[in-house]
């Protein structure tokens, strides 16, 4: 589920859901119309390349499909200079072979939730997160820092993007969360795993998107919710 939230005038999110395989949550940033536009480029070129690649899929071939959605961002600018300036996140997902592999360049999230546990398998590509991990501030700190919203990565900025990586084995239980920052600077975590483990809750996306516009719905807000099971 995607929403535009209580403050802005456009959804500049996009998502990318090719059950039971491939999900991706890109968050566009430029403004005007440019955020979503470059978005929309990079789920729409990793659909793309996920068709003619089939269910053959590694780390690195993740990456490289993040790699060419850079690419075509940055063509799009050179067609379009009053794009300069755009660019988006990207959290990727492919399942398959007993096997969770994704792709990770912003600020967008990718959770693990297993029997209780739920642990971030991505990392922020912020400013502030750099300054929490060198000791500089505070977890706490960092909530109201000016430049909390600074990211040091995106998706079609520069014709070089870093690209992390990872995967896990798969078990039966387990609910992976792929979400922008419009959820996890409005709800906290131990608040999202208990909307995933509620047993009656229908549609985990929709009430965790309530629960983000309850909290302020400053930003847009997008979120993909996937539950395994072994076949």
């Amino acid at each position: 589920m995607s929403d535009i939230g209580l403050h802005r005038n456009l959804n500049e999110d996009s998502l990318l859901c090719r059950p039971p395989s491939d999900f991706a949550v890109a968050d566009g940033m430029g403004g005007h119309v440019a955020g979503e536009v470059a978005s929309h480029i990079f789920t729409a070129t990793m659909e793309e390349l996920l068709a003619q690649r089939g269910q053959n899929m590694d780390q690195d071939g993740l990456r490289e499909i993040v790699i060419a959605g850079n690419r075509a961002i940055l063509s799009s600018i050179r067609s379009h200079p009053e794009r300069k300036g755009m660019g988006t996140t990207a959290t990727c997902l492919h399942l398959g072979q007993g096997k969770g592999i994704w792709a990770h360049v912003g600020d967008s999230r990718l959770y693990l939730l297993r029997q209780g546990n739920m642990r971030q398998l991505t990392q922020d590509h912020t400013y502030v997160n750099d300054l929490i991990a060198s000791g500089s501030i505070t977890p706490l700190e960092a909530e109201n820092h000016p430049k909390r919203n600074m990211l040091l990565r995106a998706v079609g900025v520069e014709e070089f993007v870093q690209v992390d990586t990872g995967e896990f084995t798969l078990e039966t239980g387990d609910i992976m969360l792929l979400c922008s920052d419009g959820l996890t600077n409005m709800v906290t975590e131990e608040a999202i795993r208990t909307v995933l483990e509620a047993k009656n809750c229908t549609n985990p996306a929709a009430s965790l998107v309530d629960c983000a516009k309850a909290g302020g719905g400053l930003d847009n807000i997008s979120v993909i919710v996937v539950k395994y099971h072994e076949e």
